[in-house]
């Protein structure tokens, strides 16, 4: 057995990293760390077999693997830690609050001959993989458009909200981190980027309301949006082509899924009712949504692969880094 410890029972950790963990043949989810009386209590009824800890006692316990899933400021030190001791490490995204910190997280693994991934969830998003299935039927792809938008018109009181650089909050770092990942696992690098980030709410302190435009270095343009106060969204993807289009709307529904306490050992897991609609020379055509498939993501890791490599995560941030640049100086930015 992989025996696991989880740092963080926000979000990430209650939703994401530990039913997933526990639903991994050959994973033990043995300790978690929260300060969160509640966050404690919810954690273990959901886990009863696994220990509440603090930080410092799970670096203490006999660990194969450690998955930071903790407020953004704190991803490199408890990552470095993990690797120091000689235990993989999964880092929650985004994988570092600058692309230099991220690079030295890479080097020190490297170093210590230490496993070390970023959990990049939404590459098995059910849109995502339809759009990797019949991107190859639209000819040249020439522009690539993706949307996350939510509506959260109020300000809540977490670190996502904060506004210094340490805390890496904002949507191009929270939301972002995945529109600007999945980019470059359909297109590849960038060369250039050029961004517009705004903050609408009243009292925001960081971007609400963000646009990224992208060139790839094989001619694609990507162009993202993420946003806060979308009472009504667009779509999810949209891709043009030369010989066809693809449009699809709505969000994968497999975070939902997991908060409402399904799991991937379901039998139906990852399948929705969703569609996507192909344009091929006029003609029109609905295609089924593949099934999501988080669980690939500790599967992989569990049969010994790396299910993302961090160097594309130190590419993804260096584009986050261009981006804010751009928007700062109102400017194309080269890679």
């Amino acid at each position: 057995m992989t025996r696991v410890g989880l740092l963080g029972y926000g979000i990430a950790g209650r939703v994401f990293h530990a039913p997933l963990i526990s639903s991994t043949e050959g994973m033990d989810l043995v300790a978690i760390v929260t300060a969160n009386p509640e966050r404690q209590a919810q954690a273990r009824t959901a886990h009863p077999d696994a220990k509440i800890v603090t930080a410092d006692e799970l670096f203490e316990l006999d660990l194969d693997l450690i998955v930071v899933a903790t407020p953004n400021r704190t991803h490199v030190e408890y990552a470095k830690r993990a690797i120091a001791k000689g235990v993989a490490v999964v880092v929650d995204k985004p994988f570092a609050p600058t692309s230099a910190e991220a690079e030295e997280l890479v080097a020190a693994a490297q170093a210590a001959r230490v496993p070390l991934t970023v959990f990049q969830n939404r590459r098995w998003d059910s849109d995502l993989l339809t759009v990797r299935k019949i991107v190859d039927r639209l000819g040249e792809v020439r522009r690539f458009e993706s949307r996350y938008e939510r509506w959260v018109p109020e300000i809540w009181d977490n670190w996502r909200e904060f506004g210094a650089p340490e805390e890496a909050g904002g949507l191009l770092y929270d939301l972002g981190a995945h529109l600007v990942d999945q980019a470059l696992q359909l297109f590849g690098p960038v060369s250039t980027v050029y961004a517009e980030l705004d903050r609408r709410r009243p009292g925001a302190q960081v971007d609400d309301d963000v646009f990224v435009a992208l060139t790839h270095k094989n001619g694609v343009r990507s162009h993202l949006w993420a946003n806060a106060h979308a009472a009504n969204t667009g779509p999810r993807f949209r891709l043009l082509g030369s010989e066809g289009a693809f449009e699809i709307s709505g969000l994968d529904e497999q975070e939902d899924a997991l908060d409402a306490g399904r799991r991937p050992t379901d039998p139906d897991w990852g399948r929705e009712d969703r569609t996507g609609r192909l344009g091929i020379l006029g003609e029109t055509t609905e295609v089924a949504v593949e099934p999501g498939a988080y669980q690939h993501f500790y599967t992989e890791l569990q049969a010994g692969r790396i299910p993302v490599d961090p160097a594309g995560a130190v590419h993804a941030l260096r584009v986050i880094e261009a981006a804010f640049l751009s928007a700062r100086e109102n400017k194309v930015v080269a890679l």
